[in-house]
């Protein structure tokens, strides 16, 4: 029997497997776009507290008492900053583009305010009211700056940053599905990311931004009083830090966040920052010719020097046959033509006994020693002033060496540059002789740094570095422009041990607290008659008598009958009696 043959299935035969090239997952974007966005927050947070500080100093010089101006401006700021943080929700859909606008606008907005300040203050007058706009606009800006960088992070991160955006208030928290938020795929494995995994990535975006924010700040707080002001001063260093602010700004979004923009937000973009370039850099080369005619503005047409020191800018103008002017931080401080009357009363009363050995407190220009050393009998006289830049001008200067007499070339005379509260609390160690005068010849306490000054800790140094017989004569500012002022520094005095004698002496006063604002004062730019308030005191209970010492030299403008009407002229103003200014609470108004 012929069996079948049975046919077998043909084997199967396998084919080798072909290997794929293994690709490696590519970072996220969000990892790439994560430290040039942090670099970008480290410089335009530089760059905001730069223009922050900015109005603050030029509010304080161009206005006067820098308590107040700093407030308003911080304050302002602070609030700005806030509206702009809501205001930045209508852009987070269109981030990229509204984040380059912001900085372009910052960047203008932020370099131009010290010029546009200086013009105001210089054309118009009145610069608070500007002060206060410049600080809305870029507190604005600068509070819309972290929502959009937020926003631009977590679309750059992928699905994972969609769902981050629900712990830290995106835009897929206002409109993503729950499903969204609860399946957000981890970015950096493809895996599910649980939901508190992705709270704490945004939660160390936030962290991230707020350091770089953080230690920018700090870097542009350093970079204004150390670099800026002494190497660009205030103009241009505003200028160019509003150019650094448009590159890093614009160069993030054009070039990191380039795939968010559509063709036409690109060349809004391109257009918009190079015209802010372009406006910047216009500024800055026309910067000097700017100052020139803003500072004939302010002192006229006769400026012979500006100069800006470390401290202060201080112009002298005058012909050159009459006697100059001086001008600090644009307050006149020594009027030529009638100085003398101002000076004649602050130094010559304090003489009035013995004056071998004297003390002067400010006065870097000269003069209250010019009068002091016209008395044979001046041995010594220290001369404390905190600006160099002023002695020096009132050395070199020939129109101010002529004016003070050459003063401190007379050997009888010693500078020292240093902060006289802080040199007399050393003076116990380094005074071998206690002093016979001490006179306070500076602004008024209310409109400069000076104030700690008039302040009961100070009168009490002085009087440890005065005789027991001594005498201690200050320039209280204006009996009848500012009232409250001039008795709240004779509160102070008697609160700290002196009796006082009040008296006024008439002139041009060298300093009002609204600055060049001054006009509305006298019609002229505040240098028409008012009056010069001093206060003589004495250790003890006893007010000294008013008079001229025995061996005073010939004067223009105090005689003995002169004092009493000066004196019965301030005790007609008194008022209530008002508390003394401390360091802890000074009482001084702008």
């Amino acid at each position: 029997m012929i069996e079948p043959t049975v046919t077998m299935p043909p084997k199967r035969v396998r084919r080798a497997p072909v290997r794929r090239p293994v690709r490696r997952p590519e970072p996220p974007r969000g990892t790439t776009v994560r430290f040039p966005v942090l670099a970008v927050v480290f410089v335009c947070a530089a760059c905001g507290l730069v223009y922050e500080l900015e109005l603050v100093a030029l509010a304080s010089y161009l206005i006067g008492d820098s308590v107040t101006q700093a407030s308003v401006v911080l304050s302002v700021m602070v609030f700005a900053m806030g509206v702009g943080s809501l205001l930045a929700k209508r852009l987070r859909c269109r981030a990229a583009v509204g984040f380059g606008l912001v900085e372009a606008g910052l960047a203008l907005i932020g370099g131009c305010s010290a010029m546009v300040l200086y013009a105001a203050f210089a054309w118009l007058g009145e610069s608070r009211y500007v002060v206060v706009a410049f600080s809305l606009a870029i507190g604005v800006l600068i509070g819309a700056e972290i929502p959009l960088l937020m926003a631009l992070i977590q679309r750059a991160a992928g699905p994972a940053g969609a769902g981050s955006g629900s712990a830290s208030g995106s835009a897929s928290r206002a409109g993503g599905s729950g499903r969204t938020r609860r399946t957000g795929r981890s970015a950096r494995s493809g895996r599910q990311a649980p939901l508190g995994e992705r709270d704490d990535d945004a939660a160390g975006t936030v962290a991230d931004l707020f350091a770089a924010d953080y230690v920018g700040a700090l870097v542009g707080g350093l970079a204004f009083p150390f670099l800026l002001l002494p190497w660009l001063g205030q103009l241009t260093g505003a200028l160019v830090t509003g150019a650094v602010n448009v590159v890093a700004g614009g160069g993030l979004v054009l070039w990191v966040f380039r795939r968010d923009l559509t063709a036409r937000s690109r060349a809004l973009l391109v257009a918009v920052n190079v015209s802010v370039l372009a406006v910047l850099a216009t500024a800055t080369m026309l910067v000097d010719d700017f100052e020139a005619a803003a500072r004939r503005a302010v002192y006229g047409e006769r400026v012979r020097v500006a100069v800006q020191t470390e401290l202060q800018e201080v112009v002298v103008t005058g012909g050159p046959e009459g006697p100059p002017d001086l001008f600090l931080d644009g307050r006149l401080r020594v009027a030529g033509e009638d100085e003398y009357r101002y000076h004649e009363a602050l130094v010559h009363p304090a003489m009035n006994g013995p004056h071998a050995r004297v003390l002067i407190v400010g006065g870097g220009d000269g003069m209250a020693a010019r009068e002091v050393l016209r008395y044979p009998g001046a041995r010594a006289v220290t001369v404390v002033e905190l600006d160099p830049g002023v002695v020096r001008l009132a050395r070199t200067d020939p129109a101010l060496a002529t004016l003070n007499a050459q003063a401190f070339r007379d050997p009888r005379v010693r500078v020292v540059h240093a902060d006289a509260f802080h040199w007399l609390r050393g003076a116990t160690s380094h005074v071998q002789e206690r002093y016979d005068v001490v006179i306070s010849d500076l602004p008024d306490p209310g409109i400069t740094p000076s104030t700690k000054l008039y302040s009961q800790e100070f009168y009490g140094l002085v009087a440890r570095v005065l005789t027991p017989s001594g005498r201690f004569a200050v320039h209280a500012g204006s009996v009848a422009d500012r009232p409250r002022t001039y008795w709240t520094v004779d509160a102070t005095l008697r609160a700290a041990g002196f009796a006082t004698r009040p008296y006024s002496a008439s002139g041009r006063t060298p300093g009002f607290a609204a600055g060049p604002d001054r006009a509305d004062r006298s019609g002229g730019a505040g240098q028409g008659p008012a009056d010069w308030g001093f206060l003589l005191a004495v250790p003890g209970a006893r007010p000294p008598a008013l008079g001229l010492a025995p061996d005073a030299p010939r004067l223009r403008s105090l005689g003995e009958g002169t004092l009493e009407a000066a004196a019965r002229r301030a005790e007609r103003d008194r008022g209530d009696e008002l508390p003394p200014s401390t360091l802890v609470h000074p009482r001084y108004g702008g």
